[in-house]
């Protein structure tokens, strides 16, 4: 397997801390000197980027969030001129203005570099053909793992998101080893194998790559019986590169090699910023080292998880996400997760692994109502008794009550790729 690896990751610890050193320093001389936004917050922080001398040192800088790039929207962000930027990309902007990102060419070369490190670490090799299922366009889901397979050497199978029915056809004649997509549309197109009867274990595909969303380990369970495949996570955000800043490997599966030569992470406490050491769970945080065209320090990503020392590499870990802090629910006072609801539901028989959350009021107390598809053929005696079991499960291993309702099989609202979770329909 070393003979696999790149470079970078046969370095030691003490190597790489030195090389992190050496581009975080040149990272923030390049924020610095070339975006306002950056300039502005070092300054009112009364630092400038010589004062980082160790990478302890980074903690002093001020963080970056969601908001300072929709206040610089479009290109207000960018480090180079725009005549530099060979794309761009996107977040939908459903909560607000949209997320704008850059690359330079050298970018993009990165950007494959690290999607391609990713497939491999996931069981991919040069010649295999993967399919993809993420969306393209101004996501960076679909480009990104497409770029980095060609990268790698593999035949890319462009599929992008949507009409299920032709993803399980060109599943079954293309004959791909890999597919990678979000682990909710996976469970949608395995339902449609299942539908037209057709055994999704009798398959081409050897292991699927998975990300965009939190997905659980009951999730994985799921996949992997019913596809007869390794299910292996991805991470990556559009705001640090897009997918491939972190990957979990194939042949340990047990959190995510963060590829620490080009994105540095820090775990803080949600609430104070303060940073946390190794193995205490709190919010994700990333500064890249090597991005020219849209340099970000120490952006807050919401989403929850810990760090750990690495196994099948040198970088270190990080657990799979369980969360986004932008995603708890506080319900009369307690706190809960859609993963939380999520390990519920998937061990219930009778039920599919399509849920939602639907918050009301109620008077002055807040309704939680949980929407779960019924399995196909599950009767209405299953139905209810798959209701009391879930109510009783939330209320037992949660601690609040909530309603549930079981309802057809592709009744609930699904987007292209992810699923819609939590609907907040509270004044």
């Amino acid at each position: 397997m070393t003979a696999l690896l790149d470079t970078a990751e046969r370095m030691s610890r003490a190597e790489l801390e030195a090389l992190q050193l050496e581009r975080l320093r040149a990272t923030l001389r390049h924020a610095y000197e070339n975006v306002a936004h950056y300039r502005a917050a070092f300054d009112r922080a009364g630092l400038k980027p010589e004062d980082c001398g160790s990478l302890a040192d980074l903690a002093r800088f001020p963080f970056t969030t969601k908001a300072d790039l929709r206040d610089n929207y479009p290109f207000g962000m960018f480090a180079v001129p725009e005549d530099q930027v060979r794309r761009v990309h996107a977040s939908s902007g459903t909560t607000g203005r949209p997320t704008v990102v850059g690359y330079t060419g050298k970018d993009l070369e990165t950007w494959a570099d690290v999607v391609a490190r990713s497939i491999r670490a996931a069981g991919g090799r040069p010649g295999h053909k993967i399919h993809v299922a993420y969306g393209y366009g101004l996501f960076t889901g679909g480009l990104g793992a497409h770029y980095g397979a060609e990268r790698l050497g593999c035949t890319v199978i462009p599929a992008s998101g949507g009409m299920t029915a032709r993803q399980v056809q060109l599943i079954q004649d293309f004959r791909p080893d890999i597919i990678m997509v979000t682990p909710s549309y996976m469970l949608t197109i395995l339902d449609e194998f299942e539908r037209q009867g057709v055994d999704p274990r009798a398959t081409s595909l050897r292991a699927g790559i998975f990300g965009a969303e939190p997905w659980t380990e009951e999730m994985r369970r799921e996949i992997e019986e019913r596809f007869a495949i390794d299910a292996v996570d991805i991470y990556g955000l559009s705001e640090v590169m897009g997918p491939g800043v972190a990957q979990e490997c194939v042949e340990t599966k047990d959190g995510l090699h963060i590829w620490e030569d080009h994105f540095y992470p820090e775990v803080v406490d949600p609430l104070t910023g303060e940073v946390l050491p190794d193995g205490e769970r709190g919010e994700l945080v990333f500064t890249s080292l090597t991005k020219e065209a849209m340099p970000v320090i120490r952006y807050r990503t919401r989403d929850l998880t810990r760090l750990l020392p690495g196994t099948a590499r040198v970088f270190r870990r990080m657990e799979k996400v369980t969360g986004r802090s932008d995603d708890l629910v506080i319900l009369r006072g307690v706190n809960l997760f859609p993963t939380q609801i999520e390990e519920i539901v998937l061990r219930t028989p009778g039920v599919s692994p399509h849920f939602q959350l639907r918050l009301t009021r109620e008077g002055r107390l807040d309704v939680l109502t949980v929407r779960a598809e019924a399995r196909t053929g599950a009767t209405p005696e299953q139905r209810a008794a798959a209701a009391v079991s879930v109510a009783a499960a939330v209320k037992d291993g949660i601690g609040v009550s909530v309603s549930v309702e079981i309802v057809d099989p592709e009744t609930l609202e699904r987007s292209v790729g992810k699923f819609r979770r939590i609907v907040d329909e509270r004044p």
